[in-house]
């Protein structure tokens, strides 16, 4: 990775070009400067005149945004060896990057976005057909919002047969458009109709997941199902992320878009974080809803962490991610009890859980032990997932998988894609998911982790 002085975009151009090895086919220029104040949500809703490949990702509690607006690059793969692929292909394209950038902030510089499917040995239908296993993008523009400050990064895929001078006026034209095109989202839609997808074969999946469990053949099997619903015109992305994050506000909000069709959702729930080697995993599982008045809410939380089901749920997921660090990690540190983490509709049992990432592991050898979660999947973790795969009337596409991100400057997070729908024009599916587990003991139940 090489770092430069600041040097106009066309030298650095020129520069990628005299440095190409006769064994490579590109390299990409990154430069990242400091802007003034831009709304990131009329930044992306004025970049749909312009291009149909947007992503929006926003930590809403630790007020971070990234907005990618098309492709300098994408690692897509479909391989079963997806983890190690993606990880091989980012670490082609940074290792003769030439990268401008001062600031080295979360989500500056050369940055990847995208996530997986959640089980790609299930056959993909044609609902999810735009969506790979594994798909990141380095964004041709990107906006970031980072500790009140605001970066723009142009990253540019540079071949031997390009022209700088050229290439340089129309990336410096293309920003221009991007930043006088900003724009506030428009009128919200309604919706005209709701089809359950099946929900008598559903209801069968359950009764046999439950005989599974019955017959001692998993602890706990999540099966999940899909509504599709028909709109009075096209959905407007940025109206429906406005709206998110106005009522998610512990959530992570995004949308990746893919041509017309659109992945968009508010998750609360973290996968994994990393700064440097510093690592944080959340165990999110039990669920109870909030309650009308302050003394109501307090008393449904303390049933809550209380309750045998909803912690041996969460226990699960506490066991899983600590086995999951033991190999990858140092000083791995998990409290001892859940505390509660409360949203607009819904509170959960919350476990967060850090450490410091081995010299030699990566993020995603982290996102492959972790995922599917007992959350998403089931326990034990291959026995669920054939049942799912086997049973289970829908493809997840991305739905319960890793989405996030990942930089150049040795940052990344990633959340897992829960509350979440495909939107695709005037229509979408929305799925949601739900899990059946053995009941154990209270002793059992409630031992630490």
């Amino acid at each position: 990775m090489i770092e430069t002085k600041e040097k106009p975009i066309e030298e650095l151009i020129n520069k990628a070009m005299q440095d190409m090895q006769p064994d490579e086919d590109f390299q990409l220029v990154s430069i990242t400067k400091k802007i003034t104040e831009t709304t990131p949500l009329h930044f992306f809703e004025g970049a749909k005149e312009l291009h149909k490949n947007r992503i929006f990702w926003a930590s809403t509690k630790d007020d971070f945004f990234v907005v990618g607006i098309g492709k300098a690059y994408e690692m897509a793969t479909k391989a079963e060896a997806r983890f190690e692929e993606t990880e091989a292909l980012w670490n082609r394209i940074l290792a003769n990057a030439i990268i401008y950038n001062p600031y080295k902030e979360a989500g500056t510089g050369i940055t990847a976005l995208g996530g997986m499917a959640f089980d790609p040995k299930k056959d993909q239908t044609t609902l999810w057909k735009k969506f790979s296993p594994s798909q990141f993008i380095v964004p041709e523009f990107m906006l970031t919002k980072n500790n009140n400050n605001y970066y723009f990064t142009i990253n540019v895929k540079v071949t031997r047969e390009d022209h700088p001078v050229q290439m340089a006026a129309e990336i410096n034209q293309m920003e221009a458009n991007l930043f006088r095109h900003i724009a506030n989202p428009s009128d919200h839609v309604t919706i005209e109709e709701k089809i359950d997808i099946e929900p008598d074969k559903w209801k069968e999946t359950v009764r046999q997941a439950r005989e599974q469990i019955r017959a001692n053949k998993a602890d706990k099997i999540v099966l999940a199902r899909e509504m599709r619903l028909k709109f009075n015109k096209k959905a407007d992305i940025a109206t429906i992320l406005e709206k998110l994050m106005a009522k998610q506000a512990n959530s992570y909000i995004f949308a990746f878009e893919k041509g017309e069709d659109c992945f968009v959702g508010a998750s609360p729930e973290r996968l994994v974080k990393l700064e440097g080697d510093a690592l944080l995993s959340t165990c999110l599982a039990g669920t109870a809803p909030r309650g009308e008045t302050k003394e109501e809410d307090v008393k449904i939380s303390q049933e809550l962490l209380h309750d045998v089901k909803n912690r041996q749920e969460h226990n699960f997921v506490v066991q899983m991610i600590k086995q999951a660090m033991a190999n990858y990690c140092t000083k791995v540190d998990i409290p001892e009890a859940p505390v509660i983490y409360p949203l607009q509709n819904l509170q959960h049992l919350y476990t967060p859980v850090t450490a410091h990432l081995k010299n030699g592991y990566s993020i995603f050898d982290i996102i492959k032990q972790l995922h599917p979660t007992p959350a998403l999947g089931g326990t034990p973790r291959e026995e669920s997932l054939a049942f799912i795969r086997n049973h289970e009337l829908l493809d997840r596409g991305w739905y319960g998988a890793p989405i996030g991100w990942l930089d150049s400057n040795q940052n990344g997070e990633f959340a897992v894609a829960i509350r979440s729908g495909l939107i695709q024009g005037d229509e979408a599916s929305l799925f949601a998911g739900g899990g059946l587990l053995k009941i154990p003991s209270r002793k059992q139940n409630m031992r630490k982790p």
